[in-house]
């Protein structure tokens, strides 16, 4: 008997181990070759004739493409499963993330960015709701690893535009498009089913009154960080580009020391939640955000630029991952709907930014600009707290699975 438990304990690991190595490669996949368009943006806009105010506005085809796919996306994960969406949607990102590099206006970079984003959005809450629930039913803690990965699949990505030679920028693009949909269908395939692996019951949508407190506010925090963490992706590379007087040089370079220091921060975020906890973390880590954009704004050096550009990918790694392990944990029953209402909110900070930043410096300067984002970091670190509040739970389930008690397993 007691060999037939350990052989199953060790089943046990080893399906909990493949599952989060596959998460993980899921994460690394999906932004592989969005990082590659993030370092062309200076191009595109020097190639289009575009202005600051005008590429601002031509940005926001995606976050406003993902504002309104999630409220679709929850749904579909919720009734078929976040294997299957992974599954489907990978292809689907794959075949458009090209279509930003055939635009020929502001008005076909916004068509192209939102059909962009609406096939983002499904994998967006596909994955994450796979990583919840593995992190609840498996008691591990992966949350900040996986989005770490992300980071790397960004930077890695960014450096492969920024510094190959010999290709033009579509070609390089189709091919990172083509890496992503292929591996991350693979990735998909290799996901070993979880518990609630979908469900056929269509939960009734909640009033904004009826949402958990909590939720509310750890969504607020997930805003005001990562409204700087879009500015940060869609405007490091133009910021650089101007301090370099060169919109074709090696600009691409800030998108890569940021999401670098972005995935390098959250491959420590579990390690540190661990031991400092989750408000500790979120609060060392946007006070390095505010440290790095008081690098960026005042008058300084080409070469600082960089330094600025790592400690705002420090600053913004942790919020993302904690948020929505935070939303993960207020019960089953809407757990998917929780964390696209999340993403939602927390994207709507890459909403926000682009036209703000865009529109700012237009009257002023791109510093002056990044210098707008201070306010809401200040507004984050006073909801740090909330983060703490996340493991209470709004259902009766959630309270019956921590009565249960939960198995410490190799991965956390």
């Amino acid at each position: 008997m007691a060999r037939a438990i350990s052989s199953v304990g060790r089943m046990e690991k080893r399906t909990t181990t493949k599952a989060a190595l596959a998460i993980m490669g899921v994460f690394f996949l999906q932004p592989f070759a969005i990082g590659g368009w993030l370092a062309l943006i200076p191009q595109v806009k020097a190639d289009l004739g575009l202005s600051k105010a005008e590429l601002s506005i031509a940005l926001m085809g995606l976050p406003v493409a993902l504002l309104i796919a999630l409220q679709i996306a929850g749904r579909v994960v919720g009734k078929f499963g976040p294997r299957r969406t992974i599954k489907v949607f990978f292809p689907l990102q794959g075949a458009v993330t090209v279509l930003p590099l055939l635009a020929t206006g502001v008005p076909s970079l916004f068509a192209a960015l939102f059909v962009l984003g609406c096939m983002m959005a499904f994998l967006e809450v596909g994955m994450n709701v796979y990583a919840g629930r593995l992190e609840k039913q498996k008691d591990v803690m992966i949350m900040n690893r996986c989005h770490a990965f992300w980071a790397v699949g960004l930077m890695a990505g960014s450096a492969l535009v920024t510094f190959a030679p010999g290709l033009v920028p579509l070609e390089m693009l189709a091919g990172l498009a083509i890496v992503s949909a292929v591996f991350g269908l693979l990735a998909g395939y290799l996901l070993p089913g979880l518990e609630r692996e979908h469900t056929t019951v269509t939960l009734p949508r909640r009033q904004i009154g009826e949402l958990p407190k909590t939720l509310v506010f750890v969504a607020l925090f997930m805003l005001v960080v990562t409204l700087t963490e879009g500015v940060m992706a869609d405007w490091s590379a133009v910021y650089l580009a101007e301090k370099l007087n060169d919109p074709y040089g090696n600009a691409g370079i800030a998108v890569t020391v940021f999401s670098g220091f972005l995935a390098g921060g959250r491959f420590l975020g579990d390690w540190l939640k661990r031991r400092i906890g989750a408000v500790a973390l979120a609060r060392v880590t946007v006070c390095s955000a505010v440290l790095g954009l008081v690098v960026l704004v005042l008058p300084s050096p080409v070469w600082l630029a960089l330094p600025g550009f790592a400690l705002m990918g420090f600053g913004v790694s942790a919020a993302y991952p904690l948020g929505v392990s935070a939303a993960a944990s207020l019960g089953d029953d809407h757990e998917a709907q929780n964390i696209a209402i999340a993403s939602t909110v927390a994207l709507g900070g890459f909403l926000i930014g682009p036209p703000l930043i865009g529109f700012v410096s237009e009257a002023s300067s791109l510093p002056m600009a990044f210098a707008c984002l201070v306010p809401g970091l200040v507004l984050g670190l006073g909801l740090t707290r909330w983060l703490g509040a996340g493991t209470e739970s709004d259902s009766a389930s959630s309270a019956t699975q921590i009565a249960a008690g939960r198995r410490n397993l190799p991965l956390d």
